[in-house]
């Protein structure tokens, strides 16, 4: 418990994040995200967010050492997509009972646990994740993982964090924390070569980074390691031979670009593929890094070809949704890197951001919107659900942009709504996502359902009762029975 109470306080004191160098040394120890309320598991622990982190790569086996709600809790949280393994979709768990507890049988049944995966899926590793009650009881996993190694011959990684030691930001972290001490740099490869890159913070979400690759691919540029977003085992290993690297999300994983910085001089920026200029950006701050390193400048004008090649392509296929689009309004409910990026994106071709929210975003991530928007008006830290209702509701947004969990207020507002979070089924990176992003915003602002269901419904109105003499004596006498029981004349009822 110790050596992770040091990792924490390490992960605290994280030198390249600009709010942290602000604080003084007390403030620096409590941590960026607000403390977590026991039994409250909304917005994720520390324990899923190095979940998140590290499942998504694809060939290692994650094994729970936990109770089976645990990992029943956690597992496929988001929509990362792989083009080969699949091992990473079966769940493995220790199940742990209370008669396992109480016996003390936490650290051999883990043991075993590892055997069975080795001997039954023979994967290149596999990672350990304690919870809060194995963490609590003293199970030592990272003894057992140890000695596992030893006996069955392959890498069993102990991811240490538990999820009552922090958020789930605290816990990307901490995974990052975990490739650093046990995976990166294990593995030396024979094919190093001057256009390697790393990718950090990159999920490939619905399968997203497979639009950015070819572009890539075709400059000649190699991703030696994508983490997590479709990572093999050994690609990782490999991944401190690369020449440069690139951060997508550095809230998730700012330690880990700082720490290989460090110790094999990785330089990275952090950019975007959202977007048409954000993506051309990215690609010509990759391909400086690698000229810095070492590779033929060359390289750079084969960058400015391609961008000026997909560019014109792209706009091409916008232009057609920018008169059904230019000065519609959206709202944007998410945080992080997409705070500003999708921001830009939306901007480029006429979009009005009406607010955005900056809940998980870094003070980069702050001003970079700021300087979009000209004012930190549209700014947002936190919108509760009545705020965001209210603003729908009374028509100051086309659209909302968001995650699942608030996909309702809009539709209860009878406004269009479409997903910007993980669970989103469609690729937005790239050229060609940023056309698709439009199309799914066009689709969603003009889908005849809106005009249907804010009208009245039919029984909010009263249908208007024509004067006319009933036919039979029969109709007469069950009219007037029915408007003497009702207290009304047929003069009494209007039209809706």
């Amino acid at each position: 418990m110790s050596s992770l109470r040091a990792k924490i306080q390490d992960v605290f004191n994280e030198p390249a994040c600009e709010q942290n160098r602000g604080k003084d040394a007390k403030a620096r120890k409590e941590g960026c995200s607000k403390p977590l309320t026991p039994g409250a598991a909304a917005g994720g622990c520390a324990f899923d967010g190095a979940k998140i982190v590290l499942q998504p790569i694809t060939d290692v086996a994650h094994l729970i050492h936990a109770p089976l709600a645990c990992e029943g809790n956690s597992w496929d949280n988001r929509g990362a997509a792989s083009s080969g393994p699949t091992l990473w979709r079966t769940s493995f768990t220790t199940d742990l009972t209370e008669l396992d507890v109480v016996m003390g049988q936490g650290e051999r049944k883990l043991f075993k646990a590892i055997r069975e995966i080795k001997e039954a899926y023979r994967p290149p590793a596999i990672f350990v994740y304690p919870t809060c009650v194995t963490a609590l009881i003293g199970d030592d996993i990272e003894a057992v993982c140890k000695r596992a190694a030893e006996k069955f011959g392959l890498p069993v990684v102990p991811v240490n964090a538990p999820g009552f030691v922090g958020s789930k930001n605290l816990g990307n972290k901490l995974a990052g924390e975990a490739l650093l001490e046990h995976v990166i740099g294990t593995v030396e490869p024979d094919d190093a070569g001057p256009y390697d890159i790393n990718i950090l913070g990159e999920f490939n979400l619905s399968g997203e980074f497979w639009l950015v690759k070819p572009l890539l691919d075709r400059l000649g540029i190699r991703v030696r390691a994508c983490i997590p977003g479709d990572a093999r085992y050994f690609d990782i290993a490999c991944a401190h031979r690369a020449r440069a690297a690139m951060m997508v999300c550095s809230t998730a994983l700012i330690n880990l670009a700082r720490k290989m910085e460090q110790r094999w001089d990785i330089p990275f920026f952090e950019g975007s593929f959202y977007g048409v200029t954000d993506t051309s950006e990215a690609l010509r701050q990759i391909s400086q890094l690698l000229v810095k390193k070492g590779a033929d400048p060359e390289i750079l004008g084969r960058t400015e070809a391609l961008i000026e090649e997909e560019e014109a392509i792209a706009w091409k296929k916008l232009a057609a949704y920018r008169p059904r689009l230019e000065g519609k309004r959206v709202l944007l409910n998410t945080g992080g890197v997409k705070s500003w990026s999708v921001v830009h994106a939306l901007m480029e071709i006429g979009i009005e951001i009406v607010g955005t929210s900056v809940k998980k975003s870094t003070v980069e991530d702050k001003e970079r919107v700021k300087q979009m928007l000209k004012n930190d008006n549209h700014m947002f830290e936190q919108m509760t659900p009545r705020e965001l209702y209210a603003m729908l509701s009374e028509h100051k947004a086309d659209i909302m942009l968001s995650g699942g969990r608030t996909q309702f207020i809009a539709l209860k507002a009878k406004t269009p709504w479409l997903d910007i979070n993980q669970e989103r089924q469609h690729p937005y990176a790239g050229y060609d996502g940023m056309v698709e992003l439009v199309r799914q915003i066009d689709l969603a602002i003009h889908n005849p359902i809106w005009c249907q269901v804010r009208e009245p419904a039919p029984w909010d109105c009263q249908p208007a009762v024509r004067e006319e003499l009933p036919r039979t004596k029969s109709e007469a006498a069950t009219l007037h029975a029915v408007q003497e029981f009702a207290g009304t004349t047929a003069d009494d009822f209007g039209e809706c």
